[in-house]
């Protein structure tokens, strides 16, 4: 086996990981699979005879490489922060089947990675992300995240521990058993398509928070607290002509259809059995990239 050949099936062997990274980085599937294919190109340009950890070394890169990418996107200011001047910007949903989910798919959402928390990374700055990301979710050390960022370790640690009070306190602990919130899931849905305003009120938290990102074709839309989400729910559910129970990032959710378009992807942030986030993607464009079917 040559050399070349050699260098390719151990990167294939770490891609889904490396895609888990980028993922975290950059909220964007298409984006990861960019930083993925752009860490090969620096592989297959490297002479590694020396490298003694082939996947910590790619983990790093791949990190440096969305950590540019992150940088560049601030500096041209193309994506808002969440709710930052009434724009909403969700991260890309990972949709899987409700009864199985896809061993590559699994590696890209494994640790509970939910989209409550992917918009919550999505506040931090790029050095922050990259400190948090590489080190609280994949133990890189922090010698080597220090050296992708040009900074001591000291310092670097200190940008984890930072990043990590912000997602603790912005993201905090939901519930984790499916079960159950397919339970709570399931009552939204019956709730919503029935007009019962009062049942949803039982399943919703009072200060609920529903975001919607449409892109650049449909209004965003920025809810608060239950009887304005409920109404929203009620409404929507008018045009939804069927709802699909799915797993988004691992953790039930729904895909609705109208005839064979999907017409949303929702993901729901449950804590003690009632629904405390809803963030619902509804971009046209982006939705047609996940390639969903009825």
């Amino acid at each position: 086996m040559s050399e070349n050949s050699f260098l390719a099936d151990r990167f294939e062997a770490e891609r889904p990981g490396l895609r888990a990274v980028a993922y975290r980085m950059l909220g964007s599937l298409a984006e990861a699979e960019d930083a993925v294919q752009e860490t090969w190109f620096k592989l297959s340009r490297t002479d590694v005879s020396d490298v003694k950890n082939l996947g910590a070394w790619l983990t790093t890169v791949v990190g440096r490489t969305c950590l540019d990418m992150l940088r560049s996107r601030t500096s041209r200011r193309e994506d808002p922060l969440p709710e930052q001047d009434g724009a909403v910007r969700l991260p890309d949903p990972v949709v899987t089947a409700a009864a199985r989910v896809d061993p590559e798919r699994e590696v890209l959402i494994a640790d509970s990675v939910g989209i409550a928390l992917m918009i919550v990374l999505e506040t931090l700055s790029p050095d922050e992300r990259l400190a948090f990301v590489l080190h609280d979710m994949f133990d890189v050390p922090f010698d080597d995240i220090a050296a992708a960022l040009g900074r001591t370790a000291v310092s670097t640690r200190q940008l984890a521990s930072r990043a990590r009070r912000r997602v603790q306190d912005a993201a905090p602990a939901a519930d984790t058993d499916n079960a159950r919130k397919r339970d709570v899931v399931d009552a939204f849905l019956t709730a919503s398509r029935g007009g019962d305003f009062e049942a949803l009120l039982t399943v919703l938290h009072p200060d609920v928070i529903a975001r919607s990102d449409g892109g650049t074709l449909v209004p965003s839309i920025l809810r608060h607290g239950a009887g304005d989400v409920a109404s929203q729910a009620i409404t929507f559910a008018r045009y939804a002509a069927n709802a699909r129970l799915v797993l988004v990032n691992g953790s039930p959710g729904v895909v609705s259809f109208t005839g064979d378009r999907p017409l949303s992807v929702m993901s729901f942030t449950i804590r003690d059995g009632r629904i405390t986030g809803l963030d619902i993607l509804t971009d046209p464009d982006r939705l047609a990239a996940l390639g969903l079917t009825a």
